[in-house]
């Protein structure tokens, strides 16, 4: 029987809302104190492990102490989400943080600081 190319893909995009719907319905650990929402899933191949992108709102001492309450919590999601998707064998998982969208931020801000103001136009008239 072949192998499904696409199967990690879709496995990943399930795993990404049953973990963001974990998330949402709330986190007992006391260091998960800041917005976090689950920016992606990268799946192994063999469906193993995952590794769950991260974006979290605060300072970057409470985005710390929410990562380290995440991966304190991460064992106790696999069990959930391996039944909730009714994979033979639950995914360890792994958070890591996504600063795509900080980083994003930070280029749009430095770009906006060398764009040229409408007064500073060059001359047309050679």
């Amino acid at each position: 029987m072949a192998r499904d190319p696409h199967r990690p893909d879709r496995v990943a995009e399930a795993v990404r809302e049953e973990i963001a719907a974990a998330l949402a319905g709330g986190v007992k650990d006391p260091r998960v104190t800041g917005m976090v929402t689950v920016t992606g899933v990268e799946m192994s191949r063999d469906l193993g492990s995952a590794t769950v992108f991260v974006s979290i709102y605060g300072s970057e001492k409470e985005q710390a102490s929410t990562l380290e309450g995440l991966q304190a919590t991460a064992p106790k999601l696999r069990g959930p989400v391996g039944r909730a998707l009714k994979l033979r064998l639950a995914p360890y998982i792994t958070f890591k943080q996504d600063d795509s969208i900080a980083r994003a931020a930070r280029i749009e801000s430095l770009l906006a600081s060398i764009k040229p103001k409408p007064d500073d136009a060059p001359d047309d008239r050679g």
